[in-house]
């Protein structure tokens, strides 16, 4: 069903479950223009780094019909790209990040007919560069493929961008100001500039029918026998310290600890400073001269720990796993240094670097796992090294965190996956897990969240 739809439309989307053989339809596909349809023009595909470093090849590898395929991999430093692309092969894979240099590099000269976006929905924002240098060069391309588990993990405004590298605006709309008016009435705004865009009614299922004829969805639980997933959540109570120092960030937006100043700022970097004291320690200067993004860590920060309740559940979890691998995810640079400080003299720890450290992850060679959700989530099958994972800071990102738990919960799985939660009870993390229950996890409900707990303080 999936190849029919390649083979008829000329833009398509395949939106399809993890697990559902995304990658080897569509090298199935490939082979098929090249060697039956004797289509011309250099075929490349763009995908996120560890998948275009790996999966592709190794899906050829895998699939006896697919093993006559040449991949050449344009990674690395600019030399060694160049040299990539002067390589005779039937198919050229790149990494996101450098679309821009390739477009620049080819400029109008363009020589691929057929494009693959694996993980279309990494195209999402229509102001990035990645997607601005694709759209120069749509008039110049024969064929398009969009590939993604989670078109529109967050809103439907995530579309719009996606749509247009399929079929340039035909749609949805020429423009990302069109496709809001068309589908969409304005919220809270100041003046002239709009903050929140609301559906307009039926505009869901207007939408899906407009691109329909070019997209295909599907989901595994309509097609796979897949092992169950079992959700788990573990509670641990913040410690007297940790306690009295989350409640005044909370309360105050300001804290102290061992002479260091927490600073919240607003009400986005408080959220980020509340998961980090649930997990354990926290980022601090000794003035305010930097400041954080919800996730992000400030230049040369100091770290304070705070508590080891999440260190000593997860230790307890590892053991009773009895030797069976463990895939942790954490989410702070400082989450991984107490998570290795703490477990690395008991269990061999290992982390993603390279094809070698996938392969022996699926051999069964590594005792813990440690990713960073986002470093990792799409398109890598690692459904053959284990069943456990445990989430030791969560993600308020739905799809990282739906894609990292594919990792594992997918097709090929034999054993029920076991998906561990540790959640420190009465904080933030529990509007996190909540959200993530109710796949309807943004940025802006976790705000929203802590703006209603400080409302506790301020009655």
């Amino acid at each position: 069903m999936s190849l029919k739809h390649l083979e008829q439309n000329t833009s398509a989307g395949l939106f399809l479950d993890c697990g559902l053989g995304k990658t080897v339809v569509t090298l199935t596909f490939l082979k098929e223009l090249l060697y039956d349809y004797f289509v011309t023009g250099k075929i490349l595909v763009i995908a996120p780094l560890r998948v275009a470093e790996d999966t592709w090849s190794r899906e050829i590898e895998k699939w006896d019909h697919l093993n006559t395929l040449t991949i050449s991999k344009v990674l690395g430093p600019p030399k060694r790209r160049e040299d990539a692309l002067t390589n005779q092969a039937d198919i050229y894979i790149i990494n996101r990040e450098n679309v821009e240099w390739i477009v620049d590099y080819y400029k109008k000269t363009w020589p691929f007919k057929t494009i693959v976006i694996d993980e279309l929905s990494s195209f999402k924002s229509s102001k990035s560069k990645r997607f601005r240098a694709l759209k120069k060069i749509l008039p110049f391309t024969s064929r398009v493929i969009g590939l993604t588990g989670t078109p529109a993990p967050r809103n439907l405004l995530d579309l719009w961008a996606e749509i247009y590298l399929l079929d340039q605006g035909a749609r949805l709309g020429r423009t990302n100001t069109k496709f809001k008016e068309s589908f969409f009435n304005p919220g809270k705004r100041n003046g002239h500039i709009v903050y929140e865009w609301i559906p307009k009614e039926q505009a869901e299922e207007d939408i899906y029918n407009r691109i329909g004829d070019i997209c295909m969805s599907l989901t595994a639980d309509d097609w796979l026998n897949v092992p169950e997933r079992i959700d788990l959540i573990h509670e641990i109570e913040l410690t007297p310290k940790a306690r009295k120092l989350y409640n005044q960030l909370e309360k105050e937006k300001i804290a102290e600890i061992n002479k260091s100043t927490i600073v919240g700022g607003n009400a986005a970097v408080v959220v980020g400073k509340l998961l980090q004291i649930a997990n354990g320690a926290i980022y601090v200067h000794s003035s305010e001269q930097t400041q954080e993004s919800i996730y992000g860590e400030a230049e040369s920060p100091d770290v304070e720990v705070v508590h080891d309740e999440k260190l000593k559940c997860l230790e307890q979890l590892i053991e009773e796993a009895n030797g069976q691998p463990v895939m942790v995810f954490y989410n702070y640079k400082h989450d991984y240094e107490e998570i290795d400080m703490w477990c690395g003299k008991t269990y061999n720890i290992r982390t993603i670097e390279s094809s070698q450290d996938i392969q022996d992850w699926n051999d069964g060679k590594i005792e813990v796992l440690l990713v960073h959700p986002d470093s990792m989530g799409h398109g890598l099958n690692l459904q053959d090294g284990g069943n456990i994972i445990i989430w030791f800071g969560l993600t308020w990102n739905l799809e990282s965190y739906m894609q990292a738990n594919a990792r594992l919960h997918r097709q090929g799985q034999k054993k029920a996956v076991l998906v561990h939660h540790i959640i420190a009870k009465d904080t933030v993390d529990e509007d996190v897990m909540n959200s993530l229950k109710n796949k309807a996890i943004t940025q802006n409900d976790l705000i929203q969240a802590v703006k209603a707990r400080l409302e506790r303080y301020e009655k």
